[in-house]
């Protein structure tokens, strides 16, 4: 890996790149600490402090997990890459629903063209909403359920205007900057930008571990953390790499006067077939009772998710529920986003079969039976790591901000091993060996 680097840097256009898309990260970080204008920002920190290790803490850790502390200190990209990683899967399941959408993603690169820019405009009505919704809990002092410090200056209509603009234009920046490293740096922009932002709270999350525990144990535990969360990383990467391979031959056809197909190539199925989606659907529903608790702090229903939907999350009923919902959205997402019956026609009309297996109807079956076979250890395997920040709240006594967490080690892994991928078939270009030396 290091002689990878060494080399990508060795490159100059592989080198521009990489500068380019450094550069691109810090002015994405630097705006995520300018704070939006009206915003006391003395009173917010304070607040965001507060926020985030009280016993309210799990209503705002998926809030800080893909701002990066930055919507906790309404900064102007206070809303981070939400917006537009809402935006995409609400359009890529509309995709399956809406007749005019499935015809443009059958068109290739024009109908891809036209859903980007589809996502473009959701993801700015988004941004508008949310804007809205979070400078209002400011303005109201309800953003912050532990805090009576005011943390804007003033409470006018213009005053909350500005900041509506001003988060929303936040927003769009950051999906311009996402795409310039896409067409001009290294990765997927918008995929890069997640990964920055999630790791923008490692340190901070570490050293809470070391003040967490007095003396020479706090350096201890953290080590230990350090040791585990590198070895659960090395199986994530081993189980995302894992894949199934279904073998298909092309007969060979008549095309004019030339002997034409008679190749074969297979179909690759992962293990994780649906990558990290599971995981932010199902936390995204179970935060929405610790908003509700937010809103209203009072109240039967508001004492029963208190004692099991939120806090620290080692209630037992959060964790089956949110085992169940993985699993559920695994099954889910595969079944919408894999379409047996359209992979067999198109094996069929290309001339394509499955040794051993006729074409048409039991290519169908086959291939739903092998993914439903590959869906369930893959939901398993989501589900576990999904309890990794549960079993360190409950042997380190750690919090919601525990850096190894499920849905940010799985991004993580996932934007590095694609990043690698891209350096490594550039590096490829650049230093091929051919037959002849």
């Amino acid at each position: 890996m290091i002689s990878a680097f060494l080399n990508a840097f060795r490159s100059p256009d592989l080198r521009k790149k990489i500068l380019f898309t450094l550069m691109i990260l810090v002015i994405f970080r630097l705006g995520a600490s300018i704070p939006t204008p009206n915003v006391n920002i003395s009173a917010i920190q304070q607040c965001a402090a507060d926020a985030t290790t009280g016993d309210a803490a799990g209503a705002y850790a998926m809030i800080n997990l893909f701002s990066g502390g930055a919507l906790l200190h309404l900064s102007v990209f206070a809303l981070g890459i939400m917006p537009y990683i809402t935006a995409s899967i609400i359009l890529q399941l509309l995709t399956v629903v809406i007749p005019h959408l499935e015809n443009l993603k059958k068109e290739g690169s024009t109908g891809q063209e036209t859903i980007t820019k589809y996502t473009r405009w959701v993801t700015v009505v988004l941004a508008v909403l949310q804007a809205t919704s979070f400078t209002m809990l400011a303005v109201s002092g309800q953003l912050y359920s532990t805090c009576t410090q005011s943390v804007v200056y003033d409470t006018g209509i213009f005053s909350i205007v500005v900041m509506i603009l001003t988060m929303t234009a936040g927003t769009s920046l950051i999906m311009w900057l996402g795409e310039l490293i896409t067409d001009r740096g290294i990765g997927n922009g918008m995929s890069i930008l997640i990964f920055t932002q999630i790791a923008a709270r490692f340190p901070s999350s570490m050293w809470a571990i070391r003040t967490a525990h007095p003396g020479n144990q706090g350096w201890l535990l953290m080590i230990i953390v350090v040791a585990v969360g590198l070895l659960v990383m090395a199986g994530v990467v081993f189980v995302e790499q894992a894949q199934r391979r279904i073998p298909v031959q092309y007969a060979k056809r008549m095309v004019g006067n030339r002997l034409m197909g008679g190749s074969s190539t297979y179909i690759p199925l992962k293990v994780n077939q649906a990558g990290v989606i599971p995981v932010i659907f199902a936390s995204s529903i179970l935060y929405l009772p610790s908003l509700y608790l937010i809103f209203r702090p009072t109240g039967k229903a508001s004492e029963w998710i208190a004692a099991n939907l939120a806090g620290t999350g080692d209630s037992l009923v959060y964790n089956v529920i949110y085992l169940l919902l993985i699993i559920f959205f695994t099954y889910f997402y595969v079944a919408i986003t894999f379409d047996p019956v359209e992979i067999s026609d198109n094996m069929r009309k290309y001339g394509g079969f499955i040794p051993g297996v006729r074409a048409g109807k039991p290519t169908e079956d086959y291939l739903a039976y092998v993914l439903s076979r590959l869906t369930a250890p893959g939901s398993l395997y989501l589900a576990v790591i999904s309890l990794i920040p549960t079993l360190a709240i409950i042997w380190i006594n750690a919090d919601q901000n525990f850096p190894f967490g499920g849905t940010s080690l799985l991004i993580m892994v996932g934007v590095g091993l694609d990043t690698m991928k891209q350096v490594e078939s550039q590096l490829h270009q650049h230093n091929y060996e051919g037959f002849l030396r």
